[in-house]
Formats: structure tokens, C-alpha cells, sequence
């Protein structure tokens, strides 16, 4: 029996850059997430009859919200679902069988990298056909739809099962619980040499992934079973609602245990993380923490030392804020270079025109053309091949790397829990300065441009503005302030930092001290402290 729910709208459903993400128990709220739900619906056109795909990350809430939206696919007109046993589906997983599926569609259930719990947080994102996160102009409709919502329709039935592989009706539906990692393994399988990263493997190379507890447990799928590495090479391989009671955030913070573990006496030869819902990851080599604006420039170099990118790449996309390293190699390869606002959603356009083949962001993200997400396993996997193609340390891929295109020194500030209107009123003092900047001398140097960071997509021509302010100076440093969009609570400021040295300068410098000017700098342009109340940052990525 199809019900018709009366509802009242809430006004705090706007999707962010990565879907709608609240603390659970503002999901737990009667009608709260049906209502997000419905408004997704009916933001859509054309999906009777068509499939959905359904799953997440395992966190607080997942199996309970994926039964509201079953049984609304159900009362909406859905003619399938498709749902990860158990209802996981790892973000790019996910992406891979909208993709692979022909689905309309498909609802991801996870708060990415965000920590999980009954007091934490939980996060619905909608992707389109193309396996890629919403555009703007849907999320916009979502959103006017949240406003002015009246009510919802879902099916009266009992739960699915949603723990065994196999078909069944919900309604006039079809559910399909699928095994969430064969096909994306599979994938992965046609892209990389796995049989070159075998025989390293099998020649003493040591590798190390922490899946953090998270949706990436399936990394023991394709390291000790497809790659044989040994057992217990993967560690937390298991998925829990709470993620141990860890953040799942690949980054020197939260993975601090495989960061000593990887500048141990006894380090393996390579280690990785990845996040809550598996599109991030953390690349930390013998010795040698690469950050992911260096990572996503060696793989864009190096890319097509992998069967999947043998013929070369057609362009590089990055992230605004994400250092400059992938713009050199883009000139010497004498490809495009990209740069975009933040958000995976930008990137998608792209990979769709054929424009770019490698994506990444500062925020640990990088992927391919093969999935319309970022995805921290198959950036493992290229690293995998190129060391076993180069037959060199990590450490010694970015010396080589950096006496080849010089080093772009780089930090992220992330000041936390920031009250918004303290926020809100730094970034409105820091863009009434905009105009007086330029020739505005620091000790690091003098300011030679400033803006707000706009943006106009050369495949629709659709613009997006006031992405962020950038500071550029005259020795080719830059700072970058912007807010961002993946908290659920207060606000996060992030502060980007870079200094460019080329092949001719000090390229082993720690980067705290090759930034120790930019930082200076940074906190005097944007009176830091005096807005936030803050004399440090909460987290140095």
C-alpha cells in the first residue's frame, strides 16, 4: 500500500558540495530524511520505470535509511533498485555501477571522511546518470524543493533483506541486493598491471593500507587476495558503523598510526589509507609523506606507465586551492590543465567532454576518467604500478620528480568549529580588500594579484563564483582562504599555503620552514586570530 505522508518542510536542507550532510540525530528527526528524499524525487524527471542504485559507507544509519529509501523508490515509480549487500557501496563503487548499470541514478548514503556514530554525523548525495555527483542545478532544484514540500509518498511493507545476494519485490519493484565489490575489483583489473604489482609484491615488497574501519575493507579483496600480499596487510578491514570510534579522515592527524608506522626503523616500502566512504586516500612512502597536490603530479607524469592510460592523458583537472605541481606537468606533457572550483561535480563535465582524463583536489581526492568520483583505491593502484614499472623507492620518484619540475612546497590551515558569522565576517573583510591588495608588501614578498575565485565551465558555460579568495605573490607563492562546504557544524576555515622553488632550488627543506614566511603572511592579510579567536589552526594537512 502506497501512503501519502503529510509533512512541513525543513529549512536546513541545502546540499552542500558533496550532498546533504547534519548530524545523525537531525537525520533521526521524524520525516527528516524522507522528506530530503521526496525532494529529490521530485526534482527529477523521466525515472519511472528506471533503476536506482542504493548503498553507503556502513556508518550510524545507513541500513535504516536505506530501507525509507526502498520503499520510496518503491511508491515513487522506481522499476528497480539496485543495493550493496548489506547496504555498502563504496562512493566510487557506487559510481562504477550507475555507470556499468545504465541506472537513472543513485542515492549514496555517507558523510565521506566525517566521523560516524550516533552522535556523529551521516550525509545523502544524489548522483545522475553519468555516476557523478549532482550539478548545481539540481541541487538547486533539491533544494527549492525542501522549502515548499507538503508531503511524501512511501510503500507500506516490511524491511528487505538486504544481507543476501539475490532478487526480490517491493511493490511493484524490483530490489537487487549485489555483491558492492566484484564489478568496481573487476574494473580495476582492466586498468592496472596487477600481474607487474603481483611480482613485486611476491620480490619482499612490503605494503601496508589502513581501511580506517571503514567502507574499504574491500581492499583485502584486491591487495592479499587478487595482489597477493600477505594477510594483515590490510588492517581495520572492517566496516563499523562508529569507524572505531576513529575519524575516518586519511590525513597525518587521524592516521597517525600508519604514519609511525612509516617512519619506523622497520617501515614497509609503501603505505596508504583511505576514508569513510573509500574515495580518498593517503600515500605515505618509505620514509617520504607525499602530500596529494605532489601525488596527483606524479601520477598525472607517470599515468601512463598503467595499461589504462598507455595511450596518454587528455588533460588534467585540479581543484583551486590544489597547489600548481599537476600545472608543470600539464605544459611539458603540452596538455590542458584545468582549474576548477571545488567539488567533484566540476571534474564530471570534463571527463564527459573528453577533456581530462586525471582529476585531484588538495583534500586527498584524485581519480580517472573510469568512475565520475574520486577513488582512493584505484590511486593506490597507479602508485602500485608505477613503482613496480620504475623500480624505485617512493622517496626516490619525488626527488626525481621534483629536480624535473621543481617543488611546490604546500600546507592546509583548517580552523574549526568556527562560529559562522565570525567566519562569514573574515571572508567578507578579506573581499573588501581584494582591490588593495595587489602591491600590498609582506615579508614574503609583494602582492602582484588577488581575487575571488570565478569560474566558468568550458563544456556548458555555466558559471560559479565567489569560490575563494587567492593571494598571488611576486616569487610565485600563493594563499588561499575559503570556507568550506563538508562540515556539519560551525564553520571551517581553510587556509591554503604554497611556495614554488624550481629544479635549481632547496628541494629537501621541511615544509613547515619553507612556508614559514606564507604563514606569516597569511594570518597578517586575513587578521586570523582576531576574527576566530584562534592562535593555530585545528588540523595541518
Amino acid at each position: 500500500v502506497i501512503q501519502t505522508v503529510s509533512t512541513k518542510p525543513f529549512d536546513d536542507q541545502k546540499p552542500g558540495t558533496s550532498g546533504l550532510r547534519k548530524k545523525v540525530r537531525i537525520f533521526q528527526q521524524a520525516h527528516y530524511a524522507e522528506n530530503f528524499v521526496q525532494s529529490v524525487f521530485d526534482s527529477l524527471e523521466g525515472y519511472e520505470g528506471q533503476t536506482l542504485v542504493v548503498g553507503g559507507d556502513g556508518r550510524y544509519l545507513n541500513r535504516e535509511v536505506i530501507q525509507i529509501v526502498l520503499k520510496m523508490a518503491a511508491a515513487n515509480g522506481f522499476g528497480r533498485v539496485l543495493v550493496g549487500k548489506g547496504g555498502i557501496l563504496s562512493t566510487p563503487a557506487a559510481s562504477h555501477l550507475i555507470r556499468s548499470s545504465g541506472a537513472f541514478g543513485g542515492l549514496v548514503l555517507s558523510a565521506s571522511h566525517n566521523p560516524g556514530g550516533p552522535d556523529e554525523d551521516f550525509g545523502i548525495k544524489y548522483n545522475v546518470s553519468n555516476g557523478g555527483p549532482a550539478p548545481e542545478k539540481v541541487t538547486d532544484a533539491i533544494h527549492a524543493r525542501t522549502l515548499a514540500i507538503q508531503s511524501y509518498r512511501i510503500l507500506a511493507a516490511p524491511d528487505v533483506d538486504i544481507d543476501a545476494i539475490g532478487t526480490s519485490r517491493l511493490g511493484g519493484m524490483t530490489v537487487e541486493v549485489v555483491d558492492p565489490v566484484t564489478g568496481y575489483a573487476d574494473l580495476m583489473e582492466t586498468l592496472f598491471d596487477f600481474a607487474a604489482i603481483r611480482a613485486m609484491i611476491a620480490g619482499r615488497f612490503a605494503l601496508s593500507f589502513d581501511s580506517m574501519s571503514a567502507v574499504t575493507g574491500y581492499a583485502v579483496e584486491i591487495f592479499e587476495r587478487r595482489l597477493g600480499a600477505p594477510a594483515g596487510t590490510v588492517r581495520n578491514a572492517t566496516p563499523l558503523p562508529d569507524f572505531g570510534h576513529h575519524h575516518p579522515d586519511p590525513n597525518l592527524v587521524h592516521a597517525k598510526e600508519l604514519y609511525d608506522r612509516m617512519m619506523a626503523a622497520d617501515a614497509p616500502d609503501f603505505g596508504a589509507a583511505s576514508d569513510g566512504d573509500g574515495d580518498r586516500n593517503l600515500i605515505i612512502g618509505k620514509h617520504c609523506y607525499v602530500t596529494p597536490s605532489d601525488s596527483l603530479a606524479v601520477l598525472a607524469a607517470n599515468a601512463h606507465l598503467a595499461p589504462g592510460y598507455a595511450k596518454g592523458l587528455k588533460g588534467i583537472a585540479r581543484s583551486m586551492p590544489t597547489s600548481g605541481a599537476a600545472d608543470r606537468v600539464a605544459e611539458k606533457l603540452g596538455i590542458p590543465l584545468y582549474e576548477t572550483p571545488t567539488g567533484w561535480k566540476f571534474f564530471g563535465n570534463l571527463l564527459d567532454a573528453g577533456m581530462a582524463t586525471i582529476c585531484g583536489e588538495e583534500s586527498a581526492g584524485t581519480g580517472s576518467d573510469h568512475v565520475r568520483e574520486k577513488d582512493g583505491i584505484w590511486a593506490v593502484l597507479l602508485w602500485l604500478n608505477i613503482l613496480a614499472v620504475r623500480r624505485q623507492s617512493v622517496a626516490q620518484i619525488m626527488a626525481d620528480h621534483w629536480a624535473t619540475y621543481g617543488r611546490n612546497y604546500y600546507a592546509r590551515h583548517d580552523y574549526e568549529g568556527i562560529a559562522k558569522d565570525r567566519a562569514d565576517a573574515l571572508m567578507a573583510a578579506l573581499r573588501g580588500k581584494i582591490r588593495d591588495l595587489p602591491g600590498f608588501a609582506t615579508i614574503l614578498g609583494t602582492v602582484v594579484q588577488a581575487d575571488d575565485f570565478a569560474y566558468t565551465d568550458p563544456t556548458d558555460a555555466s558559471t560559479s563564483s565567489a569560490q575563494g579568495v587567492r593571494i598571488l605573490f611576486d616569487d610565485g607563492s600563493r594563499i588561499v582562504f575559503r570556507l568550506s562546504g563538508t562540515g556539519t557544524e560551525g564553520a571551517t576555515l581553510r587556509v591554503y599555503l604554497e611556495r614554488f622553488l624550481g629544479p635549481d632550488g632547496k628541494l629537501d627543506m621541511e615544509t613547515g620552514a619553507a612556508l614559514f614566511r606564507v604563514i606569516e603572511s597569511a594570518e597578517r592579510i586575513a587578521d586570523i586570530e582576531a576574527f576566530t579567536g584562534m592562535n593555530a589552526p585545528s588540523v595541518i594537512t
